[in-house]
């Protein structure tokens, strides 16, 4: 796996991302903004499922949240892919950012069962959307952590 991660560093283009002096702080920016629309998205829809912002129309505010939040989470992918690519040897080693990874996937799965739930452009309701949603914030936010402890654990 360390020969995977090695050649990684060495592309072509992550070569290049570590040589400029413009590049890398303009994909981490990019990276805070991506995250920031994402958490902002995500904490309205679940807050909006939870009961919130009653007098905004459900159907309407969660379609535009959700193709928010996926508009960002691809650009926290792309973005937090290159940032991982300039030291992927290094983070692959570390445990927080292992934490990370796990917690996105379990955020993933947490909206599939939430959209197996969810059928339709109904209001769902019940304990299990409740907590499907409590959950969501919780595991959003600990990414969120996760991904700040990285850059000063290293």
């Amino acid at each position: 796996m360390d020969w995977y991660l090695a050649g990684i560093e060495q592309l072509t283009l992550v070569r290049a991302l570590k040589a400029s002096f413009v590049a890398y702080p303009i994909v981490n920016a990019l990276h805070i903004m991506s995250i920031g629309a994402l958490l902002t998205s995500v904490w309205l829809m679940d807050l909006r499922i939870l009961g919130a912002f009653r007098s905004l129309p459900y159907a309407a505010f969660i379609a535009l949240l959700r193709r928010t939040a996926f508009a960002a989470f691809t650009g926290a992918l792309l973005t937090g892919s290159l940032l991982f690519s300039v030291r992927a040897r290094e983070y692959a080693a570390m445990p927080i950012f292992l934490a990370k990874m796990t917690l996105i996937l379990l955020a993933g799965a947490n909206f599939l069962t939430f959209m197996r739930r969810a059928k339709g452009g109904a209001e769902p309701a019940g304990g299990t959307v409740t907590i499907l949603a409590v959950l969501s914030l919780v595991l959003w936010t600990s990414v969120l952590f996760a991904g700040r402890f990285i850059g000063f654990l290293n």
